[in-house]
């Protein structure tokens, strides 16, 4: 098959305009770096936007899907899969006891767990009209389904596919008196992000955590947590709301699960996990053994490599050197997150401050507000993490600099 066209060339003229044009060409990736295809070397603190959780061809994950493709790559959810029996063990292991679906993003778990929350209110009601009403947060982001953007109250993900559907009410994050104040008779579930991630790095304390799960218990509700770009092992915990003790009735997984392969999960507690019935739900591709096998390789690693202390133990200077930064530039207003999911939140549009980190060699990823996020893997080096500091300083100087002169 021969191509007349360059991949620019074939962006253009054959693909969606859903994205903006992307900047570079990306050829080749190792641990913490990738290279474009004019031969330029960038620090990865995307990661493809918090997914390849062990860094690029980590070799441990390379192995896992080239042994699984040998053996085999599909044949549906008609059969058992060993792979995914033994992923099933790992993160119930992990999660506790209960139940796993397998799907193929965060989105489609998003929908999951939405699906979950409906045939709960479905078995508790006795009218014709089951409850269904799913409190979800100012912020928040599940996913780009009909249920996910109805569950997430951004105008710019919502705009141009009204009518959503209805009964999410939106309460505001760490306040449980917003919360209590919009239940009633018709709630069913409370859904939220331990670190909120495309809505800004807003991060539900742990104390707001905990009264979610007391408020849940007293009136009867689901607590779902969606922990698509905060867990596996991303904030220092497997989960992130490991640090506030609690124990969630479902949660959603996805993004570094994988290690940058397709993988969706949610696991439901074992008080709700019959709530599914055979023909209640399915996937064709979630699941599959060549997705299984690359979870259960991430999985492995980070057991392996103690990856979850090796978060918290770096991070912690890291971020250091990061508030250090916000007290030394005036453009950098704050630094929020945990971990290697990390928010800087500068005054201003941050495109320029980000074109220019791509230029010295660092590539990051926007969210909410003027938000740019820092992703590294969780193996990244830590030299590497202080380069990080070294070309953020010197965006800054520069544009600080500008500012002066003009």
């Amino acid at each position: 098959m021969k191509f007349q066209k360059n991949t620019e060339e074939q962006y253009q003229a054959y693909r969606l305009k859903n994205y903006g044009a992307p900047s570079l060409t990306i050829v080749k990736g190792e641990n913490e770096k990738v290279w474009d295809d004019q031969g330029n070397e960038y620090l990865d603190f995307v990661t493809g936007i918090a997914t390849a959780s062990l860094g690029h061809c980590h070799p441990s994950l390379v192995k896992a899907i080239h042994d699984q493709a040998n053996k085999l790559i599909h044949v549906s959810n008609l059969y058992q899969m060993q792979p995914q029996g033994n992923l099933c063990e790992a993160l119930v292991s992990r999660a506790g006891p209960g139940g796993l679906f397998f799907c193929n993003s965060g989105a489609e778990a998003s929908e999951t767990l939405i699906k979950l929350s409906r045939l709960f209110g479905n078995k508790k009601s006795t009218s014709e009209n089951p409850s269904n009403k799913v409190i979800v947060f100012n912020n928040g982001f599940h996913g780009r389904t009909f249920g996910g953007m109805s569950a997430t109250p951004q105008e710019k993900i919502q705009q141009g596919f009204f009518p959503m559907l209805n009964n999410f009410p939106v309460a505001q994050l760490n306040d449980i008196e917003s919360v209590e104040a919009l239940a009633d008779d018709d709630t069913v579930a409370i859904f939220v992000e331990p670190i909120q991630g495309e809505g800004g790095i807003h991060v539900a304390s742990d104390s707001f955590l905990q009264n979610l799960r007391q408020f849940c218990t007293e009136k009867g509700l689901l607590l779902l947590l969606d922990e698509v770009q905060s867990g596996t092992g991303r904030t220092g915990t497997f989960f992130a709301h490991e640090s506030a003790g609690i124990k969630p009735d479902a949660i959603g997984m996805a993004k570094g699960l994988g290690g940058g392969f397709p993988i969706g999960a949610v696991w439901v507690s074992e008080a709700y996990a019959d709530l599914f019935t055979p023909g209640s739900h399915g996937s064709t591709f979630g699941g599959n053994p060549m997705a299984c096998a690359a979870a259960l390789a991430v999985l492995e690693t980070i057991e392996k490599e103690n990856l979850l202390q090796r978060v918290c133990n770096l991070s912690r200077t890291w971020i250091e050197q990061l508030n250090n930064l916000a007290e030394k530039y005036e453009s950098l207003i704050e630094i929020r997150g945990r971990g290697f999911l990390i928010g800087m939140d500068f005054s201003e549009d941050p495109t320029a401050i980000q074109n220019d980190l791509q230029s010295q060699g660092l590539l990051t990823v926007r969210a909410g507000g003027n938000i740019l996020r820092l992703l590294p893997p969780l193996t990244v080096p830590e030299k590497s993490l202080h380069q990080s500091i070294e070309i953020i300083d010197a965006a800054l100087a520069q544009h600080a600099s500008l500012a002066t002169t003009h």
